[in-house]
C-alpha cells in the first residue's frame, strides 16, 4: 500500500476521533446533559442522521469539498508524511486530560502556519462577541423563563414541548457546527473527494460518534455539566438555539477558519455570569438600593455592548479590520463583569464562584493554545529547520 495513503488515512481517522471527541461536546454537551435517561443509540441516531445530510450536502453543493469552501487557501498535502499524524495524536492526549484544547489552532495551524493569526483575531472574536450576546440575552432570559425553569419542575406535556423544541435547536446547531469543523477532519483528505471517499469517511465518522455517545461525551461534558441549570431540557434548549446563531452568522462571516471552542466558553461564560447576577438582583432587592451608582454603570455599559455587537454585525467580515474593535469588546466584558459583581456585593450572594470556573476554563483553553502552537512550531523546527517550511 503507498505509505502517503496510508497516513493520510490514518491521519483523517484520529483527527476524527480527536475533533468528535474533543469539539463535538460544544454542540452536543447540552444535549446528552438533558436526555441522559434516553438510550444513546436513539440520540447518536439523530445526531449521525444530521451529519451524514450536512456532509453530503457539502459534497455535492461545493463540488467534492465538503468544508464548505474553509479549506480553499489550505493545499492538499500530496506527499503527506508521519509528521502529520502528530497534531491529532496530541489532541487525543490533551482531550483525555479534561483541556478543551481548539482542534483549529492545533490541527490547522500545522497544515499553513502562516494562517494563524487570521484564525486567531476570528476566535477572540468569536468568545468576545458569544460573552457580550450571552450576557445581554441571559439578563432577560432569567427574568422571565431561567428563574423559574430552576425554581418550577417540568410537568409531563411540558417535557414533550420541550423535547421537541430542543431536538430541533439541537439539530441546527449541530449542522452549523459540522460545516465550521469538517475543515479540521478533512484538511487530511484531498479537497474534492470521489462517492467512495466520501462514504468511507462517512462511516468512519458515524463510528466515532457512536463511541462519544456511548461514553456519554466523556472529560469535556464535565465543563458543560458544571454550568448552571445545563441539565433542564429548557435552558439546553435555548443555549443550543443561541449557539447555533453565532455559529450561522460567523459562517457567513468568512471562510477563515475559527475556533469554535473559544466561541462556545465564551457563550457559556457570559450565560453563568447573566444568571448568577440576575437572580442575585431578584432574590436580594436591596441591592439596587444600596449600589445604584454601580447599577446605573451597568445599565450603561448593557448599552455599549449592544452598540458594539450591532456594529459587528453590520461590518461582518470587516471586523477584523478595525483595530480598535476587538479591544474595545474585550475591555467592555470584563468591565461589564466587574461591575456586575460590584452590584451583588451588598447582598449575601455573589458572583465569585461563577468567575472562578469561568477563569479556570478559560485558563485551560487559553493553555492548550499556547502548548498546541508550541507544539506545531516545534515539530516544523525539529523536522525542517524553518517554522514555516512544509515539511
Amino acid at each position: 500500500m503507498d505509505p502517503t495513503l496510508l497516513i493520510m488515512w490514518l491521519g483523517f481517522i484520529l483527527a476524527g476521533y480527536a475533533v468528535v471527541g474533543n469539539d463535538s461536546i460544544q454542540t452536543l454537551g447540552t444535549f446528552l446533559s438533558s436526555n441522559e435517561e434516553k438510550p444513546w443509540y436513539v440520540l447518536w441516531a439523530f445526531a449521525g442522521s444530521i451529519l451524514a445530510a450536512t456532509l453530503l450536502y457539502g459534497w455535492h453543493a461545493y463540488g467534492g469539498d465538503v468544508s464548505y469552501g474553509r479549506l480553499e487557501k489550505y493545499a492538499f498535502v500530496e506527499n503527506m508524511r508521519w509528521p502529520y499524524l502528530l497534531p491529532p495524536l496530541v489532541l487525543m492526549l490533551l482531550t483525555r486530560t479534561g483541556i478543551p484544547v481548539s482542534t483549529s489552532f492545533l490541527v490547522l495551524t500545522f497544515f499553513k502556519p502562516k494562517g494563524l493569526w487570521d484564525m486567531t483575531e476570528k476566535s477572540i472574536l468569536g468568545y468576545a462577541l458569544a460573552f457580550c450576546v450571552a450576557i445581554m440575552v441571559w439578563q432577560l432570559v432569567t427574568k422571565v423563563l431561567d428563574k423559574r425553569f430552576i425554581d418550577s419542575k417540568i410537568t409531563p406535556s411540558q417535557q414533550r414541548n420541550w423535547t421537541v423544541l430542543q431536538w430541533a435547536s439541537t439539530g441546527f446547531l449541530w449542522g452549523q457546527w459540522l460545516i465550521q469543523d469538517f475543515a479540521n477532519i478533512y484538511v487530511y483528505l484531498p479537497r474534492t473527494l470521489t462517492g467512495f471517499e466520501i462514504g468511507l469517511s462517512l462511516v468512519i465518522l458515524l463510528i466515532m460518534l457512536a463511541i462519544i455517545f456511548y461514553s456519554k461525551g466523556g472529560n469535556i461534558q464535565k465543563i458543560v455539566k458544571a454550568k448552571t441549570n445545563t441539565t433542564d431540557i429548557r435552558s439546553a434548549t435555548i443555549v443550543d438555539f443561541i449557539y447555533g446563531l453565532l455559529l450561522l452568522f460567523f459562517k457567513e462571516f468568512s471562510n477563515v477558519p475559527m475556533s469554535t471552542t473559544w466561541v462556545f466558553l465564551g457563550l457559556l461564560a457570559g450565560r453563568e455570569i447573566a444568571i448568577r447576577y440576575t437572580i442575585e438582583l431578584i432574590q436580594e432587592p436591596s441591592d439596587l438600593v444600596k449600589a445604584r451608582r454601580w447599577r446605573y454603570l451597568g445599565m450603561a455599559l448593557n448599552v455599549l455592548i449592544l452598540a458594539l455587537i450591532g456594529y459587528v454585525v453590520y461590518l461582518r467580515n470587516a471586523a477584523t479590520e478595525v483595530t480598535w474593535l476587538i479591544p474595545t469588546m474585550a475591555g467592555a466584558m470584563i468591565t461589564r463583569a466587574f461591575v456586575a459583581y460590584q452590584e451583588t456585593i451588598p447582598g449575601q450572594l455573589n458572583l465569585k464562584a461563577a468567575y472562578k470556573d469561568i477563569l479556570s476554563d478559560l485558563t485551560k483553553v487559553t493553555f492548550g493554545l499556547l502548548v498546541s502552537v508550541a507544539l506545531v512550531y516545534l515539530m516544523r523546527y525539529l523536522l525542517t529547520g524553518s517554522l514555516s517550511d512544509p515539511i
